[in-house]
């Protein structure tokens, strides 16, 4: 490789990692809007750790998951839940008054 050239694998890593963030992003903020009641805050902020994003709802009903053995034909939906799971680093859902809000942690490195 020339010096200076970018690394490519680094450059797919860090689209990788990119795109796990606005995808975890984007399903938390659909959610809430679709099956939440109505997104009521979010916000997000970098640290050492990653990102730290957290979406608010209206709605005290927790996350579902559903069990793709036992969906009806036709239905749509409940893949999303475990998909932030797997992608976050840490995930808490917490009940507030007038809803939850669930907090998230994505890794901003790429697995060495």
């Amino acid at each position: 490789m020339a010096l200076g050239a970018p690394d490519l694998q680094d450059e797919e890593a860090g689209a990788r990692v990119l795109g796990d963030a606005l995808l975890v992003t984007s399903e938390l903020v659909t959610n809430a809007i679709r099956h939440g009641d109505g997104l009521t805050a979010f916000d997000l902020w970098i640290t050492d750790d990653g990102l730290i994003l957290n979406v608010a709802d209206a709605s005290t009903c927790p996350p579902v998951t559903t069990d793709p053995k036992s969906r009806e034909k036709g239905q749509v939906g409940g893949f999303g839940w475990p998909l932030v799971c797997r992608l976050a680093r840490h995930v808490a859902v917490t009940a507030l008054p007038d809803g939850k809000q669930i907090t998230v942690l994505i890794s901003l490195t790429p697995p060495a």
